[in-house]
């Protein structure tokens, strides 16, 4: 199950029985889930009624969360990210958001982050290793590091966000710091645990559409990169999974097998991407790519997986109906952003 925000937690960053019963209706025909992410510091928050890891306190939180997804047998992945520029000035403390430098995102109304001091970057590389503790002591399989998607991380690899001449920016190299950082203190904490066999997974984005910003060609650079820190997979964030170039529309070659030359077999791939059938996934898989996640198809029909190994592929909705909310254990939050979102979803009366 791809990571995906449901903004069902409550408005003191605690997971709710209608989040729980939405888990756990889908992780019982899935072999892993990905929780919607979690911010890691106070300042992260990147969504309304998002659940968060940044303190002790949300131990309880995080351990029936991880307890109901491993209830129904499937591994329990825990999403940990910081929004940076992206997070909610009216949901985080002075209102502030940081980021790798002083840009704004290109997008109308978008706010100018104050630029990270080499402490706010430390602090920060080390939350994500609390966030790491916080997901062993409760119970999880493992954690994903979301580098995708514009947050903090995929900030600072990005020649447009990230506008520094110091050792996190500068360079393709030194923009590559922040995110090799954050995986070691991650993987740092695991070995202080004793914990071997915890996964960590490390999510990223492709490309970016602004100039500049991240190119293909950096992502095969970075990915390179990734593949010697000995991740337990790497998760390619896409709207499909067989999608070109979104810099160069004359470029229709899927990126994903361009990431999974590059890779080499060093580390599993995870592709995801509007895979809707059995024979979507059936050719995505013979792509070579290890894994296949699959997001909106999950929340429309829970029991994908299990109506294809009883030989039911045409029972698999795939379409939304308006009545559909109670029977498939939808959030109400998650609901009225479905309904509200024309596109996101196929609705039907």
């Amino acid at each position: 199950m791809a990571p995906m925000t449901n903004f069902a937690s409550d408005k003191n960053g605690n997971v709710t029985e209608e989040e729980l019963a939405y888990y756990k209706r889908r992780a019982k025909n899935v072999s892993m889930v990905i929780t919607a992410t979690t911010y890691v510091t106070e300042s992260g928050k990147g969504f309304p009624g998002e659940f968060a890891a940044y303190s002790d306190d949300f131990m309880p939180s995080l351990k029936r969360l991880a307890e109901t997804i491993k209830s129904e047998g499937a591994l329990a992945i825990l999403q940990i990210f910081h929004a940076g520029r992206m997070a909610l000035p009216n949901e985080i403390p002075n209102n502030e958001t940081i980021s790798a430098s002083a840009v704004a995102p290109e997008r109308p109304g978008a706010v100018t982050p104050r630029e990270m001091t080499d402490i706010e970057i430390d602090y920060t590389i080390k939350a994500f290793g609390d966030a790491t503790r916080r997901a062993i002591m409760a119970g999880f399989d493992g954690v994903e590091i979301h580098g995708a998607n514009t947050y903090l991380i995929q900030q600072f690899f990005s020649p447009h966000s990230n506008r520094r001449n110091d050792n996190w920016g500068g360079t393709i190299e030194k923009r590559m710091n922040f995110p090799l950082a954050v995986i070691a203190e991650v993987k740092r904490v695991i070995k202080a645990e004793g914990q071997s066999d915890f996964i960590v997974g490390y999510r990223f984005s492709p490309e970016e559409i602004e100039n500049p910003g991240i190119t293909l060609d950096d992502t095969l650079k970075l990915v390179d990169v990734l593949s010697k820190q000995e991740l337990s997979y790497l998760h390619v964030s896409l709207n499909n999974f067989w999608q070109g170039s979104i810099r160069d529309n004359s470029n229709t070659d899927p990126v994903i097998l361009k990431i999974k030359d590059a890779v080499k077999g060093r580390v599993p791939l995870i592709g995801v991407g509007s895979i809707r059938t059995p024979d979507d996934a059936l050719k995505a898989i013979d792509s070579g790519v290890e894994f296949i996640a699959l997001g909106r198809e999950l929340i429309m029909e829970p029991e994908w997986s299990e109506k294809i190994k009883t030989d039911k592929p045409k029972q698999i909705l795939t379409t939304l109906s308006k009545k559909d909310k109670e029977a498939l254990d939808i959030p109400e939050a998650l609901w009225q952003s479905i309904m509200n979102t024309p596109g996101w979803f196929p609705v039907t009366e």
